[in-house]
């Protein structure tokens, strides 16, 4: 690769290692989250109070604290539940669980796509609330809101570099790494903005992609 350091260069594994190692996290963490957000997008819904109320308190924990807390909380707790010792578990829990109140709330807002005579359809063939929103409301949830999903994954990759404060090598502390070792902080950080490029560009690709289809549709 010209132009780049001869230690630099040296270090693009390491660097790889952390690419794949955020690549990773960012596929883990984006799955919990849209797993928890349909999960307590459904309780929201509900029409029993405590089942909403549990659903508007976790949204109000996790984006009325900051996700480094939450961090430092999952990864503290996994040692008392005899898991500790796993950075990666941890990261995958706090961003996940910190994305999936966002979906969540995405998820919410496309709710009136589907409108009350396609549920009260659902009801007339017997189908319950949950079969009701697996296969009626949630497919058409889950479309119309598939760009704004994208761009919170795209938003959740660039959560990842929290993950090296319990000391997960993902990209970002790969890249400080090899600075504190080659003094090269520009050619380095270079490289990293690349590796998340990589990532994050063809889910920005899929946003526009929709985006156009949609219009011409």
């Amino acid at each position: 690769m010209p132009g780049l350091d001869e230690q630099v260069l040296a270090a693009l594994p390491e660097l790889g290692r952390g690419l794949l190692m955020t690549l990773i996290l960012t596929v883990l963490a984006a799955l919990l989250s849209l797993v928890l957000g349909q999960l307590i997008c459904f309780l929201q819904l509900r029409r029993a109070w405590p089942w909403r109320a549990v659903g508007r308190l976790y949204v109000s924990l996790m984006r009325g604290t900051p996700a480094i807390v939450q961090l430092f909380v999952v990864f503290f707790t996994l040692p008392r539940l005899g898991l500790g010792g796993q950075p990666m578990l941890a990261a995958v829990l706090a961003i996940g669980m910190n994305s999936g109140a966002y979906v969540a709330e995405i998820l919410r807002v496309n709710q009136s796509l589907v409108t009350r005579g396609q549920r009260e359809a659902a009801r007339t063939l017997g189908l319950s609330r949950v079969m009701t929103w697996w296969y009626v409301i949630n497919p058409q949830v889950m479309h119309a809101a598939l760009p704004m999903l994208v761009n919170e994954f795209t938003i959740l990759l660039k959560t990842t570099p929290l993950a090296s404060v319990v000391a997960l090598t993902e990209l970002t502390y790969a890249g400080q790494i090899v600075i504190a070792r080659t003094y090269d902080a520009t050619q380095v950080l270079l490289l990293v903005s690349t590796g998340y490029l990589l990532i994050a560009l063809p889910l920005i690709g899929t946003v526009r992609h929709l985006e156009a289809k949609r219009r011409t549709a």
